[in-house]
């Protein structure tokens, strides 16, 4: 494992429709970027908020990508002008900081600032910093919309969610006297610092893990977000 500095590496998220998903791996494949991830999700927004805005549906897809600073914020500006992201129906795009990696994975991403390093980004307006937090919530199936009826009023704007399942041994659960439900749905909040705490709380409250929620929520640092407009 690895824990250096020089090129500080960063995970950049694209939360994004689907129509837009195979223009934005077609950016990240001709940029050369070497990791890439993707999940399948769905917005908060409601259908009467669909219908106003000409949406089919809330369907979204998460790309995710590992890459060094510099080249994640020069592919966030590629993303926001190709996708147009911020505008009605397409997405955004965040980057977060890594603490650590393989030596392999160092190696690959030293390799790619390797040919962009004499680049440099020139910082946007609409590339806000250090503002935002990511809020994630972890709750049993079907409860994604209690957890946004509880985050909305405490500040936020709308979510993401991802469909997952529990792994573990049922042994260890019983252990500590938690009963979890195998199926779980993971709700993303990008939401401004001061009002971070407030969501959490509102969360906590309603869909904790003394509820049938049985909610864990947890909070990321995002360095740079674009899409937000």
């Amino acid at each position: 494992m690895s824990e250096k500095q020089t090129n500080p590496m960063r995970a950049l998220l694209l939360i994004a429709t689907p129509k837009l998903e195979e223009k934005a791996v077609k950016i990240f494949e001709e940029a050369g970027v070497p990791v890439q991830y993707r999940m399948d999700g769905h917005g908060t927004a409601s259908r009467e908020v669909l219908d106003m805005l000409g949406l089919d549906s809330g369907d979204k897809a998460l790309l995710m990508s590992l890459l060094p600073k510099p080249f994640a914020n020069e592919m966030l500006v590629k993303l926001r002008r190709s996708l147009r992201l911020g505008t009605a129906g397409s997405g955004i795009a965040c980057t977060l900081s890594l603490t650590g990696a393989s030596n392999r994975m160092v190696q690959m991403l030293n390799m790619v600032n390797e040919e962009r390093r004499t680049a440099q980004t020139r910082r946007l307006p609409f590339m806000e910093e250090n503002v935002y937090q990511m809020v994630i919530a972890v709750v049993n199936q079907g409860y994604s919309e209690d957890v946004m009826a509880a985050a909305r009023p405490a500040g936020a704007g709308g979510g993401t969610v991802l469909h997952s399942r529990r792994v573990g041994s049922d042994e260890t659960l019983t252990f500590w006297g938690i009963s979890v439900q195998p199926e779980k749905e993971i709700v993303m909040i990008l939401c401004r610092q001061e009002d971070k705490m407030n969501i959490m709380k509102a969360i906590a409250d309603s869909c904790g893990m003394k509820s049938e929620a049985q909610g864990l929520v947890i909070s990321l640092p995002v360095e740079t977000v674009v899409g937000l407009d």
